[in-house]
């Protein structure tokens, strides 16, 4: 049973894709955005008065913040090295972050163009500690595209 009139998709059933294969499982995703710049452009209507028009301008590049588990991903860990390496050449990929239903069924996408790591942070070591370790990645990329 996929969603019925009225629901909403829950924020803890997701997952991420690269070139099209499923590879990790996130603990958490923030800060997915795009911007476009907003042309202004005044001009007088026909009666004569001012007006001003808004029109799209260029895209921004984006970016998103994933928090993996520190796992044995060597699919992940390949796309984190290759673009802090600087290999851009297989470095930068389409990765997905996909929304799922109640049944795991893909509904909603968010298609990053050309999107490579830019940032990773590890957690704290601390010693005693009980708590699972845990990598901060930003990923940036060129064109979203919403399915």
């Amino acid at each position: 049973m996929s969603l019925g009139q009225g629901d909403s998709l829950t924020s803890h059933n997701f997952g991420l894709q690269i070139d099209s294969v499923m590879v990790e499982y996130l603990a958490e995703v923030s800060g997915l955005s795009i911007e476009q710049d907003v042309i202004k452009s005044p001009q007088n209507s026909a009666s004569g008065k001012p007006e001003i028009a808004l029109l799209p301008g260029t895209q921004k590049d984006g970016s998103c913040t994933v928090v993996r588990g520190m796992t044995q991903s060597a699919a992940f860990t390949k796309w984190i090295n290759d673009s802090i390496a600087g290999r851009m050449s297989v470095a930068r990929v389409d990765a997905s972050i996909i929304m799922m239903d109640y049944e795991n069924n893909p509904v909603k996408r968010y298609n990053m163009r050309k999107a490579w790591c830019s940032k990773i942070d590890a957690s704290t070591l601390k010693a005693g500690e009980a708590a699972p370790l845990q990598e901060t990645v930003t990923i940036v990329f060129e064109e979203l595209v919403i399915e």
